[in-house]
């Protein structure tokens, strides 16, 4: 057990480009509902507070992509 724990350290899993893209939806979920429950007062206000912030991250990851592959086509 402690063998294939260390196998998976040590050897990264593969993935393609549309699996690691899908990827960043729960890892960016996570960190806004992590962040969202340490800054609001009351707990029944966290999942509407998560989900607009959690749209804002992926909205704000979209543009600076599409900036990104602007300034890559337009240098390249």
């Amino acid at each position: 057990m402690i063998d294939l724990l260390a196998a998976l350290f040590i050897t990264p899993l593969t993935c393609d480009r549309r699996t690691g893209m899908l990827l960043v939806l729960p890892l960016s979920l996570a960190v806004s509902v992590v962040y969202k429950t340490i800054k609001c007062r009351e707990l029944g206000e966290v999942p509407l507070a998560a989900l607009v912030s959690w749209i804002t991250i992926l909205v704000g990851m979209a543009i600076v992509g599409v900036v990104l592959l602007g300034i890559y086509h337009i240098l390249a």
